[in-house]
C-alpha cells in the first residue's frame, strides 16, 4: 500500500490523479494495479507546471518532489476503501467459501479415501467457514476508519458506473470524468 500511494502522490504532483485500483497484476495475477488519469483541471496543470520546472530530470530518476504527510495519508484512505469495498460482504462470503473447497479437499486427498477423509475434510472447510465472520468484521472495520477519515477531510460518497461504493474529492467529480480537450 505504502508503494502505491507514493506512486499516487507522485503522478499528482506532475498532472495526472489517482482514479482506481484493483487485484490482478503481476506474474501470479495477485498484485494490485493502480489507474492513474490526467488531471485536466486547471490546479492540476498549474501544479504539473511548476514541478516539472523545479524537478526537470524526474523522470529520469532525478529528485522528486517531497512527500506531504497529510495529503498521502488521504491518498492512503482513498485507495484502502477502494481495495476494501470491491465487494460486498455476501460476496466475500461466497468467495471464502468457494476458496474454502479446495483446501478441505487438499486435507481429504492427503489423507487418503474412505469416512476419516470426509470428516476431516469437512472440519476443515467448517473451520475456514468460521473464521468468515472475523474476517468480515476487520474488513467493515478498515471500511469504516477509512470512510470517516475521508469524509473528515470533505470527500463526498458516491456510485460509480459498476455500482460500487467511491469517495471523491470535494470538487465532487470521479477522476478521469473531465474534458481531457478543454
Amino acid at each position: 500500500m505504502k508503494r502505491l500511494t507514493r506512486l499516487a502522490f507522485i503522478a499528482q504532483q506532475f498532472g495526472y490523479e489517482y482514479a482506481d485500483v484493483w487485484q490482478g497484476g503481476g506474474p501470479g495475477g495477485n498484485a494490485f494495479v493502480m489507474l492513474i488519469v490526467s488531471d485536466p483541471s486547471p490546479q492540476a496543470r498549474a501544479r504539473a507546471a511548476r514541478n516539472w520546472a523545479q524537478y526537470p530530470d524526474a523522470a529520469d530518476g532525478g529528485a522528486l518532489p517531497p512527500l506531504v504527510p497529510d495529503e498521502v495519508e488521504l491518498l492512503k484512505a482513498r485507495i484502502t476503501f477502494d481495495i476494501t469495498a470491491k465487494f460486498t460482504d455476501r460476496q466475500r462470503a461466497l468467495i471464502a467459501a468457494a476458496g474454502a473447497v479446495p483446501l478441505a479437499l487438499l486435507v481429504g486427498f492427503e489423507i487418503g479415501a474412505g469416512v476419516n477423509a470426509v470428516v476431516l475434510a469437512g472440519a476443515v472447510w467448517a473451520a475456514v467457514m468460521a473464521l468468515v465472520p472475523l474476517g468480515l468484521a476487520v474488513n467493515r472495520r478498515y471500511r469504516a476508519k477509512y470512510a470517516a477519515r475521508l469524509e473528515a477531510a470533505g470527500y463526498t460518497t458516491v456510485t460509480d458506473p459498476s455500482g460500487r461504493l467511491r469517495y471523491v474529492p470535494p470538487d465532487g467529480r470521479l477522476p478521469g470524468h473531465g474534458n481531457p480537450f478543454a
